[in-house]
């Protein structure tokens, strides 16, 4: 008795540790990262082969200037935060660094939504018109809305 409890519970051991390797090995990409977003990209719109293959190279082209655009926002929203600590604690604008610091924003933004707009319009250059679509349709509803010009 003490013998066949033995064999079923490391057989049991055995399965499981088994079905916890393979699992974690054969697990897809996570969504945040290109990998995974572009996995979901090639299931989603059903691209080929060829087709996500040129679309992953135009991620990898553009994902330099992409992320030196992303640390230039993240230190527009660290100048902005001491900006607004600075008027806080002193009680005190100054208007010209700050039409300077909204100039230089804006200045950002526009690059980082026409690199954007360039990786999306070449993206979408390699798909079918149904696929292009599709895709248009899925930028659209993820885009952030619209500000005002006067920003």
């Amino acid at each position: 008795m003490r013998r066949g409890a033995l064999v079923l519970l490391l057989g049991l051991a055995v399965g499981l540790s088994t079905h916890v390797v393979y699992f974690r090995l054969h697990r897809p990409a996570g969504p945040a990262t290109l990998e995974g977003e572009l996995s979901w990209m090639k299931s989603e719109l059903q691209l080929s082969d060829a087709q996500y293959a040129r679309i992953r190279e135009l991620h990898e082209e553009s994902s330099p200037r992409l992320r030196a655009l992303a640390s230039q926002v993240a230190q527009m929203q660290a100048e902005f935060a001491a900006f607004e600590e600075a008027r806080r604690t002193s009680d005190r604008v100054d208007f010209v660094e700050f039409a300077q610091f909204v100039q230089a924003r804006r200045t950002i933004n526009a690059e980082c939504l026409e690199s954007t707009r360039q990786l999306v319009q070449a993206a979408a250059g390699e798909m079918s018109p149904a696929q292009r679509e599709h895709y248009f349709g899925i930028v659209a509803a993820s885009a952030p809305p619209r500000l005002p010009a006067n920003d």
